[in-house]
């Protein structure tokens, strides 16, 4: 019956992801049908050049994106929220999404043109982030859900204020496009963002697949994951550095995108099931849906104008965070 469940849920979301993704494909300032999109894609003759162009050099690259960055927040989600058996766990409220913005600004603003890359100094941050957390919650302390959360959200807190101080002082045009970009876009996205986020966000998934017995373990807890052999403390700083790399590789290249990974892992858990294989699996279907149709949703609401992802994803996710904090009755 559960499996019956889980295989139907499955379908319905591959389906929505599908058909979004097409339709997805024919909204902008441009307008294509269906059919067009169709032709273009199967590479028909007699095809308008610039309806190609758009396609594949536009729209294309740029829902790929989504479809990546969706994923990848929300197994990043999933894979926190169990190791950390916290069910407000992101990579934003760990401070891995702060961490990274503020290597992305330091290299953006302070250091000299060229000399690291901004996902380099994205992933530098988000590491000094995980290694703050990890050493507040070192010990028997990763058993209290409230340590956790706390420490992330007190090493959110500063690093940003860091980051904030930075951009005070740091000339006015090069701030301006520093907090835009921190808060969120896929306008600048190309096949070179797809090529760059695809292999991190499949490795991940498959890392997380790969350990998805002992992340069942931990959700009993630590004295029975280790019966079961389990090197906890390892297990969670594998699976860190992991959720950490891929938020650098998504931060340098899309800014900050808050409460994905909060939001979609509790939504896949009703429909798709809590041990972590659907979850992961399910996490990646329906995170690509939901960045899908923000995107959507970015850029058309406005006339000529485009709204920022991560207003749109915080405005959303704040209201959930604080339902799942009446429920938890933290």
């Amino acid at each position: 019956m559960l499996k019956r469940h889980y295989s139907l849920a499955m379908s319905v979301a591959l389906l929505l992801l599908l058909l979004s993704m097409l339709l997805s494909l024919t909204l902008g300032s441009a307008s294509l049908t269906l059919a067009d999109i169709v032709s273009v894609l199967s590479g028909q003759p007699g095809v308008s050049p610039l309806a190609d162009t758009i396609i594949w050099q536009i729209r294309l690259p740029r829902l790929v994106c989504a479809v990546l960055v969706g994923a990848g927040l929300a197994v990043c989600g999933a894979v926190l929220q169990n190791a950390s058996r916290n069910p407000l766990a992101d990579p934003y409220l760990f401070g891995l999404m702060a961490g990274a913005g503020l290597g992305a600004t330091l290299v953006s603003v302070v250091l000299p043109p060229q000399l690291i890359s901004l996902a380099l100094g994205a992933f530098a941050g988000a590491l000094f982030a995980v290694a703050l957390v990890f050493t507040v919650c070192a010990g028997q302390r990763w058993h209290k859900v409230e340590m956790t959360l706390l420490a992330g959200v007190a090493v959110s807190f500063m690093l940003s204020a860091i980051s904030s101080f930075i951009l005070y002082f740091a000339e006015p045009f090069a701030a301006n496009r520093v907090i835009f970009w921190l808060m969120g876009s896929l306008s600048r996205t190309d096949w070179h963002s797809v090529m760059l986020l695809a292999p991190v966000v499949v490795a991940v998934l498959l890392l997380a697949l790969a350990l998805r017995r002992q992340l069942d373990a931990l959700l009993l807890s630590d004295e029975s994951a280790r019966t079961l052999g389990v090197n906890t403390t390892r297990l969670r700083l594998i699976l860190l550095l992991a959720t950490a790399l891929l938020t650098a590789c998504i931060v340098a290249q899309c800014g900050g995108i808050a409460f994905v990974g909060l939001m979609i892992p509790h939504i896949v858990r009703h429909f798709f099931g809590v041990t972590s294989a659907r979850l992961l699996l399910g996490c990646a279907v329906v995170g690509a849906l939901f960045m899908i149709w923000v995107d959507n949703l970015a850029r058309t609401v406005l006339p000529q104008q485009e709204i920022p992802l991560g207003v749109i994803t915080s405005l959303v996710g704040s209201v959930f965070f604080l339902l799942i904090m009446r429920r938890q009755r933290l």
